[in-house]
């Protein structure tokens, strides 16, 4: 609102002054309204902080529910003959793994060339490659006026040549090396038209082809012989992958993976903790500042800890019997937090854990546990949910409470403009009394001059 600089001009009066205090005072009738608001602004936030913990708490259920979790397995593995990974497919069990050779690619080594700038194929040609499986063979196209170089370049560049190319220098000459794209006997390359190609263009002593031939993997698990192409084996045991690493004797033990189901569990104490650790400091009465969170009675909340404190207390039901919480280690305390005795829950694992996964994970008919939870807390955070509800309530009283403070302010526009109007009229007035006055002061003062001179 802009300041009335001329009001107070005729009558001498502070009329801006007053008409300012008459200003704040309308407007402290907003100071209200702008409070609701802000307690509003609040109440969403902390509607939010609850969404967080139980979307939290909700991730944690799930991991859970998933049989998966319970179907982990882990390998630990003595000797370093081979290292293993297991997968969910994996069986617990103990193998004994002897291995006898590892699988290795055959190598071939061409006759010398004396420099590597000598050009070995004058007028172009095709390199034959050969291998123990003929199916391998493969003749590569070298252009005229080729180097070493050259050729080594070309039989890179071609994808069905099944071998990697590279120069070595043997101390007398240079030589192409090539080694076989696999391991194995089958693909091993076993020889070359090298010396036919670069016929005239060897080395003075061009030395002849060396060769080593690739050999299978042979090994055995349990006293098992296999034979394998490669040193990485998939089906030698039922969901363990083999890398076998150098001949030697190696015992792989596959066990259940306790400690990720053991982390998953633990992850969902804390996360259901800290969910009710939240509710609780946001529908408490703050004694020290003697203020009620913002929260506190609120019917949403009570909802989402009563949903939840049932769906906990009520058990599974497993092959006709009741499990409880305190199965599995667990139990709701005084305060309504989750606590997790982990030497009992070690116990359950160990004794029986199908059990376990049967409990939080159901058993394909029935949902355990976390099943039930999480189809609770899928509810909850819907958008057809108490807590989602809430905040539409919430976001509406803000809007209305933003359409009054509106209403309020052009209300109070309107009275000062009503102020301003009838204080310009009181400066006019008593602009005009005063003149006026001075008016019949000049004139009784004339009208005594005169008098006196008559006299």
């Amino acid at each position: 609102m802009a300041t009335i600089s001329s009001l107070g001009i005729g009558s001498g009066l502070d009329l801006n002054g007053l008409l300012e205090q008459l200003n704040q005072a309308e407007r402290a009738k907003l100071d209200p309204i702008a409070q609701q608001v802000q307690a509003q602004e609040v109440q969403i936030s902390a509607y939010g902080e609850i969404q967080s913990s139980l979307a939290t708490f909700d991730d944690s259920v799930n991991s859970l529910n998933d049989p998966s979790l319970f179907q982990s397995v882990t390998t630990d593995v003595t000797g370093s003959a081979l290292q293993a990974a297991a997968s969910a497919d994996a069986t617990p069990g103990s193998y004994s793994v002897e291995v006898r050779q590892i699988a290795t690619a055959g190598n071939l080594a061409t006759e010398r060339v004396a420099d590597l700038d000598t050009v070995v194929t004058e007028s172009g040609g095709e390199l034959e490659l050969t291998f123990t499986d003929d199916a391998l063979n493969h003749g590569v196209a070298i252009a005229a006026d080729s180097t070493l170089e050259d050729v080594r370049d070309a039989i890179n560049a071609d994808p069905d040549a099944a071998v990697n190319a590279s120069i070595v220098f043997d101390g007398e000459g240079h030589r192409l090396a090539l080694m076989s794209a696999e391991t194995g006997e089958q693909a091993s390359i076993t020889g070359t038209n090298f010396d036919q190609l670069a016929a005239g263009n060897l080395a003075a002593d061009p030395g002849g082809t060396v060769a080593q031939v690739g050999q299978d993997a042979d090994f055995s698990v349990n006293g098992i012989d296999i034979v394998s192409a490669t040193n990485q084996i998939e089906d030698a045991i039922q969901g363990v992958t083999l890398d076998l690493q150098e001949p030697g004797s190696s015992t792989v033990v596959v066990q259940r993976d306790n400690d990720t189901i053991r982390e998953g569990i633990i992850g969902f104490v804390n996360a259901y903790n800290e969910l009710k650790g939240t509710a609780g400091q946001l529908t408490a009465f703050n004694g020290e500042e003697n203020e009620p969170g913002p929260l506190i009675g609120d019917s949403a909340v009570r909802g989402i800890e009563s949903n939840l404190r049932g769906d906990l207390a009520a058990g599974v039901t497993q092959d006709g019997e009741l499990a409880l919480l305190s199965d599995m280690g667990l139990s709701l305390s005084v305060d309504g937090t989750l606590q997790l005795d982990e030497q009992q829950l070690d116990v359950a694992l160990a004794d029986n854990p199908d059990g376990v996964a049967s409990f939080f994970a159901g058993d394909g008919d029935t949902a355990g546990l976390a099943g039930r939870l999480a189809g609770t807390t899928e509810q909850l955070l819907s958008s057809n949910g108490a807590l989602e509800g809430s905040i539409n309530s919430t976001e509406d009283r803000i809007a209305s409470l933003g359409d009054r403070f509106e209403r309020t302010e052009r209300t109070i526009e309107q009275t000062i403009d009503r102020y301003r109007t009838q204080f310009a009229q009181l400066d006019g007035m008593i602009a005009s009394m005063n003149q006026t006055s001075q008016y019949l002061t000049q004139q009784l003062g004339m009208l005594e001059t005169q008098m006196g001179n008559n006299s």
